[in-house]
């Protein structure tokens, strides 16, 4: 095996980790490949056998070029800050509830909090995400950011504030998941408004989020309160015919793929029993890029 093959293979063990912290900064799992890859031909004009903590210099090199491909969105005014955004979605199937398998996947960060961290400043969401979720340390990110440790730790800090007011709080455990969305689903395809008011919070908030624009307007809505949100189920009540229960990011939640495309993928957010938050991607050129379980695709 020659040096580059080597290589190669050193960098594969931290692909999955790398592709972990480019989603989390970029909510959109085409631009987290892109940046993983933008990070293997960095490392191949670099000289490896320099880097004494290869993992450690590839999630700083990602963390550049995300916080690259953050600031070139905000200054061609494309960036997702809109409140009708929804993140790409990681879909797994959702054969059999094991909670204890579910809580060790790498992906399972929620539709909810890869929301709020759109609404974060590049440097900001680059801090929070490389300290708070991957310990990398503050020494280490400030120089991508181009700041003091001190400072660094402050932007780090309104981060976090952030996050932690906006973040709604969530029902763990995925088999009670799956009873609330199992009565919205059924609920739905009775067309059973009454039942469909009982399990959506009062103030429930949908996201839908479809991309193009449909008829001269635009598709993509924010709809809160759960008269109104019950009224957008019924709606659309004769594709809950065609929806499965999958896990979106860890949570049970829901595909709507007849002949196994892609129509729709819809989060959602529990707490006490009932559905607090819907985060709806329906944007046909990003779900047809989207990975979808066996079973669905064939």
């Amino acid at each position: 095996m020659d040096e580059r093959e080597l290589l190669a293979d050193r960098f594969e063990e931290h692909r999955g980790h790398l592709k972990a912290v480019a989603y989390r900064m970029l909510g959109s799992l085409a631009e987290a490949e892109d940046a993983v890859q933008e990070a293997w031909l960095k490392l191949g004009r670099s000289d490896a056998g320099a880097i004494g903590n290869l993992g450690g210099w590839l999630t700083t090199v990602v963390g550049r070029v995300c916080l690259d491909m953050l600031r070139s969105r905000t200054r061609r005014h494309e960036q997702p800050l809109d409140d009708t955004f929804v993140p790409d979605p990681v879909i797994r199937p959702l054969s059999e509830i094991d909670p204890e398998q579910e809580v060790l996947q790498a992906d399972s960060v929620g539709l909810a909090l890869l929301v709020v961290l759109e609404t974060l400043e590049p440097a900001e969401r680059l801090a929070f995400v490389l300290h708070d979720m991957f310990a990398v340390p503050f020494d280490d990110i400030a120089p991508i950011v181009e700041r003091s440790p001190a400072a660094t730790r402050q932007l780090a800090s309104r981060a976090r504030r952030r996050v932690r007011g906006a973040t709604p709080s969530a029902e763990p455990d995925l088999a009670r998941q799956r009873q609330v969305l199992d009565a919205f689903m059924a609920a739905a395809r009775a067309g059973d408004f009454e039942a469909l008011l009982a399990v959506l919070d009062p103030d429930v908030v949908l996201r839908a989020d479809a991309g193009a624009l449909v008829g001269g307007a635009a598709a993509s809505k924010l709809v809160r309160g759960a008269k109104p949100v019950a009224e957008q189920a019924l709606m659309f009540a004769q594709f809950a015919h065609h929806a499965q229960l999958v896990l979106v990011n860890g949570t049970v939640g829901v595909i709507n793929a007849p002949d196994g495309q892609a129509l729709s993928v819809m989060g959602v957010t529990i707490a006490d029993g009932r559905i607090t938050e819907m985060h709806i991607l329906a944007d046909p050129e990003r779900l047809a890029r989207l990975d979808l379980p066996d079973g669905l695709a064939g």
